[in-house]
């Protein structure tokens, strides 16, 4: 039998210094850097990159065991239907299959998810989107699975679908898709689930908490601006599709091994489906081949583990790319409307908007999802009379939840788009008007919360308008298609081509909000292998190709002064690291790694004391770890780590948690509800051929304020990354949606961007502390993902002269023809 995953830990090598292509201001402070090489400040190299360079790092679809099935799911062909009846005999009849079943087989809870427990784990009643399961196989061949759903015949009756989320949330008289009465608990005590509407959130403040009309208020301004905006559905466009090993054990539990984010809330909700205790079902952490919010749900979890506990054999599950589109959650598509008031001078006075974001089938992180777009809808300005409305509706469109952005980005292309139609009402350069209105360091937000870390964004803008434009397109002289919007298709040969200069700014949440219990879990060791120091550390937090598992070894280098470091793989037998989300594994497991090493720390130098070497009135401050010897201040070494540890081992565990966040208030949206805020500005230059609505992205600068780099190369490319994304929204990126139905379920019909597409970056980096995070760290991933896609589309109104309310931009919208 082969072993489904790798057993060995993943070393943490010791590093070769890469260059790095991030430029930090002069006067920036320097990153902590540590002695030991490899530490925190430094590049070094991935332990998993050179493996995934070469095609060599086991993925998990790449799993096997010898005697394993293969599993196969039934989607339901209808977006909203009621099941009449399941029939599976003629599935059950073919040779090879062992096992065909249906929401009668689940043997415990038969629904699940992330906040309202609401998803089935198989159909039963009806099905409320197109490719919802509603029946699994197991069989000895993929094919022979895949033969056997075509002899599953499940009766539907058809219902109409609810495809309009503004219908959802306003009308009366719309279809339920939850009818009333379902068993499905509140996710918190201040979320009332209501007809479709999974949340509902205002915020109130100034004139309108007082209870001003907006006629009132819409008085105090001299000039405003009115907006209808709409966000297509994003897809998260992961490479690895989903795919996971279900073992069964001798205890009756089952071990799997699967792509996930989140590995503890994933054994919370499979446990109880399968009418087992946690501890029976433990998982592990399979190689995850991209993430970007899509895994914090489940997909088919519990399906392989059904699968497996039936059939007494270990049963894997990938998912084809076509099925991918169906089985995981996608970025809320939303429709918006925004209004702002401003004085001559400049001023914000007011704003208010109406957000509605389309959540589909269930729940998933709607709610979380409807709190961060309530809380962050206006944006990083100082507005003293704000009203949000923000709603998260059920329909039958595909179920959508967590995407890198989590609800600030639809709201940010909204409130840039604002600001850079006041800009023009009012003859401002775009940044002047930003800076004019900047939030800084003690500003509150529209839910009341104080700033309380640096938040240079008037700075920062001004970065962004000095940085060296692009060259100017040749206008003689040989033709590079490359460099001409539609590239190497060769569409054009300069005609038409205009260009345009377009800024965005982001604020974004980074770490869990709204009260929630947010925390990680390290556990340290530090022994003595081979004759030299060595430290491991095993935490549950998941590697989903952002770097964690470099910055874990570069953290305990730090603290413990050793360069011998292995990370051990995440599972479940240690404490809960939390989600690889909400760009909070830095802060949030790197502070238990960080905990826990200094803990082990502690101990050592109680060693210390107990040889002698130093007696009980020599400061703990004067003793340190530095190439794997004990050191003081005042004496120099004291002793290498190996002659103190000896055989012995020393071991400590932590978890770490981030200050207290408070619910927002369900009438007035008040509340100091996030933990920490990241922010970025884009500036954008595009090249625009407006005869063909062609487009090409000739530059896309950052500026970004991190607190503290931890790792120089990992951060260039958490900027890289999240600004390509953006750029994916504002121009080609969208789940063609028609009557509940994805049309474009490829990567043949859905277009992400590739390299010919993304534009040379030049990138700026500020490191101002946060006092609240370990290292003054601040979480990187998510904020350029927000401001990337307002710069460039604001680049495109520059060059074209279109409102573009809507995106991705379409090139019809650019050439001014009606779709229908």
């Amino acid at each position: 039998m082969t072993t489904p995953t790798p057993r060995t830990p993943v070393p943490v090598h010791s590093p070769r210094e890469a260059p790095s292509p991030v430029h930090s201001p002069r006067e920036a402070p320097p990153s902590p850097a540590s002695s030991t090489p490899g530490g925190v400040g430094s590049s070094p190299r991935r332990p998993d990159g050179t493996l995934k360079v070469t095609g060599e790092f086991a993925y998990s679809s790449d799993m096997w065991m010898d005697d394993m099935l293969w599993g196969a799911t039934l989607r339901s062909p209808h977006p909203h239907a009621r099941i009449r009846g399941i029939d599976v005999t003629g599935a059950v009849r073919m040779p090879g299959v062992h096992a065909v079943l249906t929401h009668e087989d689940v043997p415990g809870e038969k629904r699940y998810g992330l906040e309202y427990r609401d998803q089935p784990v198989l159909a039963f009643g009806k099905v409320r989107y197109r490719g919802e399961p509603v029946a699994i196989v197991a069989a000895d061949h993929p094919e022979t699975a895949r033969r056997a759903l075509d002899r599953v015949r499940v009766d539907y009756e058809v219902l109409e679908p609810v495809s309009d989320p503004v219908r959802a949330a306003f009308d009366p008289d719309c279809p339920l898709v939850h009818e009333a009465g379902e068993d499905l608990p509140p996710a918190h005590p201040a979320h009332h689930r209501s007809g479709n509407r999974v949340r509902y959130q205002p915020v109130r403040t100034g004139a309108f908490a007082d209870g001003a009309t907006a006629a009132e208020v819409r008085a105090l301004a001299d000039v405003v601006v009115t907006g209808e905006y709409q966000v297509g559905m994003q897809d998260q466009a992961f490479l690895g599709p989903e795919s996971g090993l279900a073992v069964p054990a001798e205890d009756g539990g089952v071990d799997l091994h699967i792509a996930t984010q989140w590995l503890h809330v994933d054994q919370s909700q499979i446990a109880p489906c399968l009418g087992l205790p946690p501890e029976k079902v433990r998982l592990t952490l399979a190689g995850v081949g991209g993430a970007f919010g899509a895994r914090e749900d489940m997909s088919m979890q519990v399906h392989a583990c059904m699968l497996a506990l039936r059939t007494g054999r270990p049963v894997k599950i990938v998912y084809n790319r076509e099925e991918s589109f169906h089985g995981h959650v996608h970025r809320h598509p939303a429709r918006l409307r925004y209004e702002h008031g401003a004085t001559r001078d400049g001023r914000l006075v007011y704003a208010t908007a109406e957000i509605v974001l389309d959540g589909g089938a269930y729940a998933s992180t709607t709610a979380a999802v409807v709190g961060v777009a309530s809380s962050l809808g206006l944006g990083p300005y100082e507005i003293p009379h704000a009203r949000v409305d923000a709603y998260g509706v059920y329909t039958t469109n595909p179920p959508c939840g967590a995407m890198r952005g989590f609800g600030a980005v639809q709201a940010c292309f909204c409130y840039e788009s604002q600001l850079d139609r006041l800009a023009a009402e009012l003859g401002l350069h775009p940044v002047e008007l930003r800076i004019r209105n900047a939030m800084s360091e003690g500003s509150r937000t529209a839910t009341g919360q104080r700033v309380d870390m640096p938040l240079p964004m008037a700075d920062m803008l001004r970065r962004a308008r000095e940085m060296p434009m692009p060259p100017e397109r040749a206008a003689a002289g040989p033709v590079d298609v490359r460099a001409l919007p539609g590239g190497v298709a060769n569409t054009s040969r300069g005609e038409g081509v205009r260009r345009g200069v377009g800024y965005g700014v982001g604020l974004k949440n980074l770490c869990f909000s709204e009260g929630f219990d947010d925390y990680s879990t390290a556990r340290v060791r530090l022994e003595v292998v081979g004759g030299e120091p060595a430290v491991q550390v095993h935490t549950a937090a998941a590697e989903v190709g952002q770097g964690l598992v470099t910055i874990k070894g570069q953290i305990a280098r730090t603290e413990l002064g050793v360069e011998r470091v292995t990370v051990l793989p995440s599972d479940t037998r240690v404490g809960s690291a939390g989600s690889s989300s909400a760009s909070r594994q830095s802060y949030m497991t790197g502070g238990a790694v960080r905990a826990a090493c200094l803990a082990v720390r502690a101990r050592v130098f109680e060693l210390v004391r107990a040889a002698g070497l130093v007696g009980d009135d020599h400061p703990d401050e004067l003793l340190g770890l530095a190439g794997g010897k004990v050191v003081s201040g005042a004496r120099g070494v004291l002793v290498s780590l190996a002659d103190l540890l000896g055989a012995s081992a020393v071991e400590e565990t932590r978890e770490f948690r981030h200050r207290a966040t408070e619910m927002l208030d369900p009438t007035t949206g008040q509340g100091a509800s996030h933990t920490q805020f990241g922010m970025c500005v884009h500036r954008a230059v595009v090249d625009v051929d407006v005869d063909l609505g062609l487009v090409k992205v000739v530059a896309l600068d950052a500026v970004q304020d991190v607190g503290r780099v931890l790792h120089p190369q990992q951060l260039a490319g958490q900027i890289q990354g999240g600004s390509a994304q953006g750029l994916g929204l504002a121009l080609m990126e969208e789940i063609q949606v028609s009557g509940s139905v994805i049309r474009n379920p490829s990567f043949t019909d859905y277009l992400i961007p590739t390299i010919l597409d993304v534009p040379p970056m030049r990138i700026e980096v500020l490191e101002h502390p946060d006092p609240h995070a370990p290292y003054g760290l601040r979480g990187a991933g998510e904020p350029p993902t927000l401001s990337s896609t307002p710069a460039i589309v604001a680049a495109v109104r520059a060059a074209t002269g279109r409102p573009l309310s809507r995106i991705p931009v379409r090139p019809e919208d650019i050439v001014g023809i009606e779709r229908d």
